[in-house]
Parts: structure tokens; sequence; C-alpha cells
């Protein structure tokens, strides 16, 4: 028997784990799955809404009694670069760009499984295999990009290495760094914050006005680097606003800090996905 898909999308919470960025609380998420025609709708309604993609769901942290991860995308328009991120910059000048459809390939899940091993060995994607690799560069339901960055050829025709990967989703008003790595033993380089750079100059040059990052989690050094960034915003109380002070936000616990999970449901805002 046939069954056609919900026209609303159906919101679930995960059962609480570990937390990755801070010890001794348990994090639990908010996700819908992506899919059908309304796929890049959704995925830049809900892009504005804090929430981040993972292949075909969109998740946002909704954690029993913490609202430390805070959703953080950069204003391009007024980026300026700060003297160290012009030096980081310098170091990197050799780094050659191409974006591509997204497909995984050996040579990328060879850079993958080396960034993993020396810098979150003990990290949730440890034990991610070539195909799982796959299915997260692959399994895209919206505009995504892989953009690779390699060294500049020694000699014409000479095969140049690759040095960094993002997973980027294009969405309609900016680029969504899903995911990036890079070579760990080019640790003075900075690869994480070029990267950044980067995608902030090419949603510059194609016009859009933010570069999303992911999650800021105050009290966690994993992520304290994106404070590091002018025209920081940050998604607080159901809105975007200016991240001032970094130390003015707190990543404490409260029982009383997060709505019910019907609350927060009945607060998002659903693009109409029907066809026009």
């Amino acid at each position: 028997m046939r069954h056609s898909l919900p026209l609303a999308p159906q919101f679930y919470v995960t059962a609480p784990q570990p937390c990755p960025y801070l010890d001794g609380r348990a994090e639990r998420k908010l996700f819908t799955a992506l899919q059908g025609e309304g796929a890049e709708k959704l995925n830049n309604s809900l892009s504005r809404q804090g929430f981040r993609r993972s292949q075909n769901v969109l998740y946002r942290p909704s954690c029993a009694d913490c609202t430390a991860c805070l959703s953080a995308r950069i204003r391009v328009a007024d980026f300026t670069q700060s003297r160290s991120q012009r030096r980081i910059l310098k170091r990197n000048a050799d780094l050659r760009r191409t974006a591509t459809s997204p497909w995984a390939t050996e040579e990328q899940y060879a850079l993958f499984r080396r960034y993993l091993d020396l810098r979150h060995a003990d990290g949730g994607m440890a034990d991610m295999d070539v195909f799982e690799f796959a299915a997260m560069i692959e399994e895209t339901p919206v505009k995504s990009r892989v953009i690779e960055y390699r060294e500049s050829a020694a000699t014409p025709g000479s095969v140049r290495a690759l040095i960094a990967t993002c997973l980027t989703d294009v969405l309609d008003d900016g680029l969504s760094m899903v995911y990036s790595f890079y070579e760990p033993d080019r640790i003075k380089d900075s690869l994480g914050t070029y990267l950044i750079l980067d995608h902030i100059e090419i949603a510059r040059r194609i016009g859009l006005p933010y570069v999303y990052l992911g999650y800021w989690v105050p009290g966690s050094r994993k992520m304290g680097y994106k404070a590091n960034f002018a025209a920081l915003e940050i998604f607080k109380g159901g809105e975007w606003m200016d991240i001032g002070n970094p130390e003015d936000h707190s990543g404490e616990t409260h029982p009383l800090s997060v709505d019910p999970i019907a609350d927060q449901v009945a607060r998002i805002q659903l693009p109409d996905t029907r066809s026009s």
C-alpha cells in the first residue's frame, strides 16, 4: 500500500548522550527529516532558527537543563580581519581552492582519518568507516558542495596534495559549513580558521550575507576559536544577536532553562513547501 509523506515535518527528540563539549553533561537533540521537494526551503528556514544539517536530518540541541550550545554565524558585510587572521591568510597563500559536487573520494577519506586520529580520536566520529564517510558527504537533499584545498603544484602536471576539505551547504542567505577537516600536521597554519576566512570571501563574492559556523559553546575550549571572528552573531532566546563580550554568555545549567519540547516545536516557523 502506498503512503504519502506528511505535509508538515514531524519532530522527534533523541535519547540523552554524553555531551561532546562540556564534561559531565548530557546532550539531547530535537530533529526532523529533510526530504522531498520542500527540502531546500526547510533547510533554509530552519537554519535561520538555529538548526544544523547532518545528511538528511536537521537538528538543534534541546538538552533537559542546559542551553549552552548557541548557533553562530558571521555577518559578511561587517566582517573585518584581525592582524592574526591576516597572518593566517598569508601562511596559507599556497593553497588553491576547487569546488565540486558532493562526491566522496578515497583521498578525502585518508585525510579525514588522519584528522580524526590526531585531533579527535575520542570523538563520536572516531569509528566512522569509508562507507559512513561517503554517506556523510553524498547523502544531501539540498544544494551542497565539497570544497577542496590543495597545495600549489611544485612542477607543471605534478599531483597537488589535498590539505583541507569542507562540506558546505549553499543556503538562500549564506554558506553553511557542515563539516570540515584538514591536514593535522599543519598545526601552525591554523587551517580551521583559514577555512572560515575563505568561506567569508566566497560568500562576499557571490553576495550572500552570512557564513554559518555551527555551534559556539561558552566554556568549551573546542569551540572557543569561533568567538575570535568579528561580526559574529549567536541565536539566543529565539533571535539572532551580536555576541558582544563572549564572557557575558554562560554555559551554566538550570532545571528551568529549557522550555518543554511541545512549546519549542510550536514556536518553529515552517516554510510553505507546497509547489508554487
